[in-house]
């Protein structure tokens, strides 16, 4: 099993290119950062969509740009994965994004993975111009979209919300046909079919769901659907970082684990990677 990191990048803990220096000379395999553009102080949306939920941390709207962060951390490391945990792909401008991506995998030696998921938040996204009700049918077409720019030397996209004629598009990733598309959250039938279509890996936040429940779902899903299950990656998000919850996992088939680090200080963020060093030779590679 792989082991990540993840953090919210903030101005308020510790700064992206001491971490990933920290998280690399260590041994773990992959550091993800979460994103948003904004938080609107009028919010009525519970945090994560969840009703009953805490009040939203203040950590959320103190984060650095997500793709400015990770190129900062691949300057200065070698070997160590730069991840997206998730990006709010409805909020991006797909032709950007894609390049953003792109980029970011050639910079890095081709060290990208593109987590993508959802979004909660509806006063932010009314913010960026659209409705709730349609992201789901966007991150569809925009990650359709961008595979095309990836993968073609005039590529053209033409759905309902994304729309381009025959157009270039460099740089194209390193890592071929493009950095791994990694679906965050809970998969209910809908976002099934998301992962069978345009997916590599599915990622959901441990302990809210049924997982292996899920992932039977998802592997009958893929087999009806003519692809192969085990081209579809599973990883767990905040994993619990407990090794004998960890084993279990990795046994069973789950990829890569990502442990949550604390929004502290920067020697409480250095203590608890410190403190998940154990797990890397109890389940990690």
């Amino acid at each position: 099993m792989h082991l990540g990191v993840l953090i919210f990048p903030t101005d308020t803990t510790l700064q992206p290119v001491e971490l990933a220096r920290a998280v690399e000379e260590r041994g773990f395999e992959s550091l993800w950062f979460p994103e948003h553009s904004h938080i609107p102080v009028s919010r009525v949306t519970p945090w994560g969509g969840r009703e009953g939920a805490p009040p939203l941390p203040e950590y959320y709207w103190h984060t650095h740009d997500q793709f400015v962060a990770l190129a900062a951390a691949a300057a200065v490391t070698t070997t160590l994965k730069l991840a997206t945990g998730i990006t709010l792909v409805a909020q991006r401008d797909p032709l950007w994004l894609a390049k953003e991506v792109a980029s970011l995998d050639v910079i890095s030696g081709g060290r990208m993975l593109f987590g993508v998921g959802y979004g909660w938040n509806k006063e932010e996204m009314a913010n960026h111009g659209f409705r709730y009700t349609d992201r789901r049918a966007m991150i569809r077409e925009s990650v359709l979209a961008m595979k095309e720019l990836w993968t073609k030397d005039e590529a053209e996209y033409h759905g309902e919300f994304v729309n381009f004629e025959k157009s270039w598009s460099w740089p194209k990733p390193i890592q071929k046909p493009h950095p791994p598309v990694i679906l965050g959250g809970d998969a209910g039938p809908k976002t099934m079919r998301d992962i069978v279509e345009y997916c590599d890996g599915w990622m959901p936040i441990a302990g809210r769901h049924s997982f292996r429940d899920k992932v039977d779902q998802l592997r009958r899903l893929a087999e009806e659907s003519g692809r192969d299950p085990d081209s579809i990656e599973l990883a767990l998000f905040q994993a619990p970082p407990k090794a004998e919850v960890l084993e279990p996992l990795a046994e069973s088939g789950v990829a890569r684990a990502v442990l949550a680090l604390p929004q502290g200080s920067p020697g409480e963020v250095l203590d608890a990677l410190d403190s998940y060093v154990p797990l890397l030779d109890a389940v990690g590679r």
